[in-house]
This record gives C-alpha cells, sequence and structure tokens, in this order.
C-alpha cells in the first residue's frame, strides 16, 4: 500500500470521469461537531484540505455497478450524509438529503496530465463546506497505456474520513462491484450490506459524555505544553524559515523489504516489544545523538475503542504526545502505552481547562499505521494508494506504513535550502539506522552537521 500525493501518485494517462452527488443539508437537524472536525473546518473552507485512496477494478468500467456501490456506502454512513458551515466563528454541522448523482466527464488530456485534472476535480469538490465533501472519480486508461483497468479514486475532505475509514470505503465499493461483475449484470435493488454502519456522531456525543480526565492526565498534558512553550512539539533540527507555510516537500522512500522486516520484528520479540518501538528507539538514539535532546512529537492515536466503530467511516483519529528521553526499547514502548492513555480521553475538556495547544511553526508529528492489523485490505495486485493532497506547510510530519512487502514512509517539510539539507540528511541517517538494527548492527556514525 503506498502513501502519496496527487502530483506524485501512480496513475495512467487517459478520461476522468466523476460520479457526483449532491447533499442538500437540513437546518432543523443540527448535529454535534467534534473537536478535531471543528479545529479542521475552522480553519476556512479552502482547497487541499482532503485525502484519498485509489485502486485499480479488476474487470472493465461498470458505471452503474460503480454508481450503486457508492450510493450504497453513502447510505450506510452517517458521516456522508452530513455538511459543514459557519454561522459566524462557529461550525454548524447539519444532516443532508442526498440525491442519486450523474456522471461528468472532465478534461484530463487538455495539456496537462490525469494528475494534474484530478487534482484540480478533487481541490474543488473535496472542501470542508462543499456539499457533499467527498467524490467518486475515475481514471480508464488511454488505448496506449500498458494496463487497461480502470483506476478509481475515493476522496472526502479530512473532518469525514482517516485512512482506516477510506479502507472501509475501498472494501464496500470494491466487494459491490466485484459481486456485480461475478453475477453478470447490475443489481441496484440488492445492497451488499443494508444495515447502517454506527454513525460517527454518536462517537462524538459518546466523548461528550465521558467523565473528567484523570488528574494525572491533565498534568501529563500540563508538562507537555509547558515543555513546548505553550503548544506541540516542535522539530529540533534547523528547518530554515517557516514563520510561514512554504510549499511542501513530499519524500517517499522504501525503508526496509519484508525480509528486513521479518527480521525487524524478530529482534522486536527478543525485546519483548513491537517493532514501533524499536524505530522509535532509533529515531530517539538519532535525535540523541546528532541534538542531544529527547524525542518529542504529535502522535496520532486512533478512537476506535468499541467493536461499533470498527466498520463506521468518520475522523476516528486524536492527536497525544510521544516523550522519549531514554532509547530503550522498553521505554520506548512504555512512551507509546503513555501516548494512547492521553489520547483515549477528549482533548475539548482538558484543553478548556489548561489552554488551548498552539501549533507552533516547525511542529513534528509521527504517524504509524501497520496495515497488517487492520481488519480490512486491498489485494495488491490492484495497485492501492493512500493520496493526500499537495499544500504548503511550515511543519513536518513524517508517516511510517508497515504492509506485508515491508516498511515504507513518506515525510512532509517545508521546501527551503535549510530544511532540505536537514530533513534530507535525517531521513538518510534514519534509514541507515533502521536498515542496520534488522540484523542487530550498530548504526552508521551520526553526521556532525
Amino acid at each position: 500500500m503506498r502513501l502519496t500525493t496527487v502530483a506524485q501518485m501512480a496513475l495512467p494517462e487517459g478520461s476522468l470521469h466523476s460520479f457526483a452527488v449532491r447533499a442538500a443539508p437540513d437546518p432543523s437537524r443540527e448535529l454535534p461537531v467534534s473537536f478535531d472536525q471543528g479545529r479542521h473546518v475552522g480553519r476556512g473552507d479552502r482547497s487541499g484540505s482532503w485525502m484519498a485512496v485509489s485502486f485499480r477494478l479488476a474487470q472493465s468500467l461498470d458505471r452503474a455497478a460503480l454508481a450503486q456501490a457508492w450510493r450504497e456506502a453513502i447510505a450506510r454512513h452517517g458521516t456522508l450524509r452530513t455538511v459543514f458551515s459557519f454561522d459566524g466563528s462557529r461550525v454548524r454541522l447539519h444532516e443532508a438529503a442526498v440525491d442519486g448523482g450523474m456522471w461528468r466527464e472532465h478534461d484530463a488530456m487538455g495539456g496537462g496530465s490525469s494528475r494534474d485534472a484530478l487534482r484540480t476535480l478533487l481541490d474543488a469538490e473535496c472542501r470542508p463546506c462543499a456539499a457533499p465533501s467527498y467524490l467518486l472519480a475515475v481514471v480508464v486508461p488511454a488505448p496506449a497505456e500498458p494496463d487497461p483497468r480502470p483506476v478509481v479514486v475515493l476522496a472526502s475532505d479530512h473532518a469525514h474520513v482517516d485512512m482506516w475509514s477510506l479502507l472501509i470505503l475501498a472494501h464496500e465499493v470494491r466487494t459491490r462491484v466485484e459481486d456485480d461483475g461475478a453475477d453478470g449484470a447490475s443489481q441496484p435493488g440488492a445492497p451488499a450490506d443494508p444495515l447502517p454502519a454506527a454513525a460517527f456522531v454518536d462517537h462524538t456525543r459518546a466523548l461528550a459524555a465521558m467523565p473528567e480526565a484523570p488528574a494525572e492526565i491533565i498534568e501529563h498534558w500540563q508538562e507537555i505544553l509547558r515543555a513546548g512553550g505553550g503548544g506541540m512539539p516542535a522539530f529540533p533540527l534547523p528547518l530554515g524559515d517557516v514563520s510561514r507555510a512554504s510549499p511542501a516537500v513530499v519524500e517517499v522512500r522504501d525503508v526496509l523489504d519484508s525480509g528486513q522486516l521479518a527480521r525487524l520484528e524478530e529482534r522486536a520479540d527478543a525485546h519483548g516489544v513491537r517493532i514501533l518501538p524499536l524505530v522509535l528507539s532509533e529515531l530517539a538514539q538519532l535525535f540523541r545523538d546528532v541534538a542531544n535532546v529527547p524525542l518529542r512529537a504529535v502522535f496520532p492515536v486512533h478512537s476506535r475503542n468499541e467493536p461499533r466503530w470498527r466498520d463506521s467511516v468518520g475522523w476516528y483519529i486524536t492527536n497525544a504526545v510521544l516523550d522519549i528521553a531514554d532509547p530503550d526499547p522498553s521505554s520506548c514502548a512504555a512512551a507509546v502505552a503513555e501516548a494512547v492513555r492521553l489520547g483515549a480521553h477528549p482533548l475539548a475538556p482538558i484543553f478548556d481547562r489548561i489552554g488551548s495547544a498552539k501549533e507552533p511553526p516547525g511542529m513534528f508529528a509521527i504517524s504509524w499505521l501497520d496495515m497488517r492489523r487492520l481488519p480490512l485490505g486491498i489485494d495488491p495486485s490492484l495497485e492501492p494508494q493512500f493520496v493526500s493532497a499537495v499544500l504548503p506547510t511550515d511543519n513536518i510530519m513524517i508517516w511510517f506504513i508497515v504492509a506485508e512487502d515491508g516498511l515504507h514512509l513518506r515525510c512532509r517539510y517545508p521546501d527551503n535550502a535549510v530544511a532540505r539539507s536537514t530533513v534530507g540528511a535525517w531521513l538518510d541517517e534514519l534509514t541507515a539506522r533502521v536498515a542496520a538494527a534488522t540484523h542487530g548492527g550498530p548504526g552508521r556514525a551520526a553526521p556532525t552537521a
């Protein structure tokens, strides 16, 4: 499973189509907004705030089957039948009635590439306050392309989905289309799963009803904010001028192949930890060697803490913080457990009490996703990709993806000479150390500048 951007994704040249529905919000049916939705949408209605999943169809395009599969996914997941808006500075959310949709064809060959056309389309339609803020698109390869299989793209503003949600949508759409193909005809009257999934808004209500966080959790958050000067952790190495957002550099690297990953897991087992603490151990040691600082980073954790949320589409991610002073793998494992504990309590009442957490220029975040542990997956032969928008940035974020074929990473950081030099060398050293850890050997000598 590749983690990439719309500017770098693998996409054939061909004709671009979309199946667009329209959503009419009901002013009388207002719904609660989650903490993260409020922060995200509250930044304004803008382009580039979407995320997507893409995959090849196993057979030729059946428009009727694909449209029906998408309609059923919309009907099954409540968040796809809601629309955000602004009332002054307040973010509001309302239930919406969704129509039957229609197919459209877009100019993907007018001097640009399929990627350019797809980016323009998704930037325009998957905005926080669009009605709706999601879209199904298809690229049908041109005759000259070596692989004739169409590529399906399911995209949504982040306010409605996370990566797990995109896998759910891909699984439901793909399964329904394949079932129709196996039967030889589309069956619009036979939904794949007539029961709706648990609605994300019920998760928002459940968080709001939770008791106050324990005193030690609140105190730990206070310590985190004090260490960050009132904000979340920042990258401890030079990034140049990040006083304003600039175009982003996005690097995608293959860190370990499947054999190296297996050896790293054997070494992790010997330490009594998973592979995440072992990778964090190498990263923490690198920061200690280069700058004599601890590893502190924003660390997203999922909040699908009940079985009913496991097949539900929504933004089931909240932010915690990793704080690692000791690179020992067992200490790193304890730090991961503490981060998960921090993220298990609603942030809104905590920050209402201790003050909001600023997101400073140069903020540093680490995301980890082990695809093998998710309940759903996509056959690698369908060339699945997680795709993000391209937008300016003033921070640095690194995503680690573990799949059957190995460990991969994507890193986004500001495009300036200092950041390119610093982050490029840092990634070189990190990947070298993780590779060396697969056989228990020492990493390379740390760079001195």
